[in-house]
């Protein structure tokens, strides 16, 4: 019998790639089964929860189930990022938080998780800056007035943050490092009461996320003079970045938010649930609500949000080497 070689060869060559698709269809997972749970360590109402919510609808129809979030408060975020850390890595339970994920382990001793080994990263959601802003009443017209007055007067300026360890306190601990000046911390419960007290001028300096000063900005109770990030900002495209009015060109702290899963997590759902989620952050609709907000949709894949995560904590712990900060 003559055996045509080359028929052979293609037909067991289509035979094996069957085999293998069936295989791959066998094991791969399926999710979402259920509705996925989203926990945002940080109570209702706050920015955290905001940015969550405005993909939460959108996320579920593109995942085909209810998306629903749970606010678990506490401990600078510790508590509610420990039940994900404790959760099972089948995608149902992800967590949503902000860039106090990098800064929570150089602060807060005998973390109940390890940011770095208990996580897989999804991906970046949003960017949104923190903002230097003075109550209208003070000399000051731009940021290097306020820098010139710091250097010339150590510790004679009062600054109001949103809490000891948040992104507007390690803002204002850079920008002392930075610029070898002083000031003195003045932390404050919330955006709200940091607000109120610079409204009051209980505090010259305030150091806070924009949507929590927006309005009085607008109002021109209260004088923006810089961004912490290193680009402007399209909701205030006049107010510069700390680098371009100081000159202090590695001072950045951007207050982003991400979505993590449980280490050990499949790799088909990180890889969808990026995607789906990359599919959200594109739509102009969120786009639009996001910038409301004062934030930016900014994607990312997982691999480059690992990195970031890695290169933050290290920039923080070295930051609270020099200035010591230790939680409440």
């Amino acid at each position: 019998m003559i055996i045509d070689t080359h028929l052979y060869n293609r037909r067991m060559r289509c035979a094996l790639s069957a085999l293998f698709l069936a295989t791959f269809a066998s094991t791969a997972v399926a999710w979402p089964t259920k509705p996925v749970t989203l926990v945002v360590p940080y109570p209702p109402g706050g920015g955290t929860d905001v940015i969550a919510r405005i993909v939460q609808e959108p996320l579920a129809k593109q995942l085909g189930q209810p998306v629903l979030i749970e606010n678990r408060g506490g401990a600078g975020g510790s508590i509610g990022t420990a039940v994900v850390a404790k959760a099972a890595p089948d995608g149902q339970t992800l967590l949503f938080t902000l860039s106090s994920h990098t800064i929570n382990p150089a602060i807060y001793h005998d973390l109940p998780f390890d940011t770095e080994r208990d996580f897989s990263a999804i991906t970046q959601v949003a960017s949104l800056p923190q903002l230097f802003a003075v109550n209208s009443a003070t000399p000051f017209l731009s940021f290097r007035e306020l820098v010139a007055y710091i250097r010339a007067n150590p510790r004679k300026l009062d600054y109001g943050s949103v809490g000891v360890g948040s992104p507007s306190h390690m803002a204002g601990e850079l920008l002392k490092l930075q610029l070898d000046a002083d000031m003195v911390h003045v932390p404050y419960r919330g955006g709200g009461p940091a607000v109120a007290a610079a409204m009051a001028g209980d505090v010259p300096l305030l150091i806070v996320s924009i949507p929590a000063a927006m309005g009085q900005v607008r109002s021109g109770r209260l004088r923006a003079l810089a961004v912490s990030t290193a680009k402007r900002t399209p909701i205030l495209p006049e107010v510069p970045t700390v680098a371009e009015a100081t000159g202090l060109k590695k001072f950045e702290v951007d207050s982003w938010y991400a979505v993590f899963a449980p280490v050990k997590t499949p790799g088909e759902v990180i890889e969808r649930s990026n995607r789906e989620l990359a599919t959200v952050l594109a739509r102009t609709d969120v786009k639009a609500k996001l910038l409301e907000q004062g934030a930016e949709a900014a994607p990312s894949t997982p691999q480059a949000l690992t990195r970031r995560v890695h290169r933050e904590i290290a920039e923080w712990q070295a930051l609270v080497k020099r200035v010591p900060i230790e939680a409440d």
